[in-house]
Order: structure tokens, then C-alpha cells, then sequence
């Protein structure tokens, strides 16, 4: 059974896998990597930068970039960039739906995202879909705030929820992919993506992570759990 089925099995469902290294896996070939990538991922989608940025000045007044506090390596945060896909009074609108929807703060509570996210706006969600609106973290990557294959970046308040598998998050820098994202996405638990970290960080491997790689395209272009 390879890495994918193996994290993807019905017993990584309870299983933890503890992480005590607080060394940086990869090291020099995994960055070395991720700078060549990042490079050739800005040059090769320019196009869609440009598009997006005049799109959303057209199409929803505000800044361009999302800068979000992130947790990262070691717990070092870091700013992760993002295009908006966000109302300007998205903290308000979130707390409204979830005061007055009960189902919605029990989705948030499990997932800590929304399938009917009243922040996002109609081109958001667009650029949420494709996952256009995580280009900009490319430049996360060539920054080292971040690696192109990874945990998703979490924010202070959900590394609480990580309990004793913290150290395999400290373990990885953040990714722009990685198994959450081709395991399911948005319709999986966090207890889950926490197990699917801690999978990362304890079998890493460059072959693991261009396994990951190559699964993202069709999770990218086929799945419906983006939201």
C-alpha cells in the first residue's frame, strides 16, 4: 500500500502519530525544491495573477491580498497571502450566522469552515473553487514561510486543537498542498487533518510529496469539496 492509501486508510482515523523532532523536514533538497517550483509556478501563471487582481478590483471593492496570521515552523507566525475572497465586514457576518444558525455553528465547530459561508463573496467563491485564491502563497514559499507540500497553515486559536501531535505540525513548514487537500478537503473533520499531519511529518519523503503533487491536479480540477 503506498503513502496516499496508507494515510487515506480507516485506521489513520484514529491513529496519532506523535512527532517529538522539532527538526525541519527536508532540509536542503525539499527546499531547494520548493524555490524551484515557486519560481516556475509565478512565471507560468502570471496570466492568472493579472486576471485575478482585475477582477477583483472590478468586481469587489477592497484590498487584493488577504494577510492572515499563520502559524508556522517552530510556531513562528508568519503573514499567509491569499486573494480576498472575503466581504470587508466578513468577522461580523460570521458571527450574525453563527448566533443565529445552530447548524452552521456546529459545521464550524467540527470543521472550522462553512459549505454556505456567508463572508465569501460571488467572485470569492469562484476563486475558492479553483483554488486560484492560494496563488499568492507561491510568494509564502519563496519567503520560507512556507513549502509548496505540507499541512495547511493553521491559526494560533485551531493549533489548540492539535493537542498532542503539536510537535508534528512544528515539525513541517506549512504547505500549498498536502494531504488534507487530497483526502478529502473541506468535507473532512479536523480531527482528521490533524491525523493526516501527523501522517506527513512522521513519513515524509520526496517521493511522498510528489505523489501528493501529482494528486492535487485532479483534486484541484474534479473535487467538489472546495469551499
Amino acid at each position: 500500500m503506498n503513502g496516499l492509501a496508507k494515510a487515506n486508510s480507516a485506521d489513520q482515523e484514529t491513529l496519532f502519530v506523535l512527532v517529538t523532532s522539532s527538526e525541519p523536514i527536508g532540509l536542503t533538497a525539499k527546499r531547494a525544491a520548493d524555490l524551484i517550483l515557486a519560481l516556475c509556478g509565478i512565471v507560468l501563471l502570471a496570466p492568472f495573477f493579472v486576471i485575478c487582481c482585475v477582477a477583483l478590483i472590478c468586481f469587489s471593492p477592497g484590498p487584493v491580498l488577504f494577510r492572515h496570521k499563520r502559524v508556522g515552523f517552530n510556531g513562528k507566525q508568519f503573514d499567509c497571502l491569499k486573494f480576498r475572497t472575503m466581504a470587508i465586514d466578513a468577522p461580523e457576518r460570521l458571527r450574525r450566522h453563527l448566533e443565529t444558525d445552530p447548524v452552521a455553528a456546529a459545521e464550524w465547530i467540527a470543521t472550522r469552515k462553512l459549505r454556505h459561508d456567508p463572508r465569501v463573496t460571488t467572485f470569492g467563491a469562484i476563486l475558492r473553487k479553483s483554488s486560484l485564491d492560494e496563488l499568492p502563497q507561491l510568494f509564502n514559499v519563496l519567503r520560507g514561510d512556507m513549502s509548496i507540500v505540507g499541512p495547511r497553515p493553521v491559526t494560533e486559536e485551531e493549533l489548540g486543537r492539535y493537542s498532542d501531535a503539536i510537535n508534528a505540525y512544528y515539525a513541517c513548514r506549512p504547505g500549498i498542498t498536502g494531504l488534507w487537500q487530497v483526502s478529502g478537503r473541506s468535507t473532512t473533520t479536523f480531527q482528521r487533518r490533524v491525523v493526516l499531519d501527523s501522517y506527513y511529518a512522521q513519513h515524509w519523503s520526496m517521493v511522498l510529496d510528489a505523489k501528493i503533487i501529482i494528486a492535487t491536479i485532479p483534486a484541484v480540477c474534479f473535487s467538489n469539496s472546495a469551499y
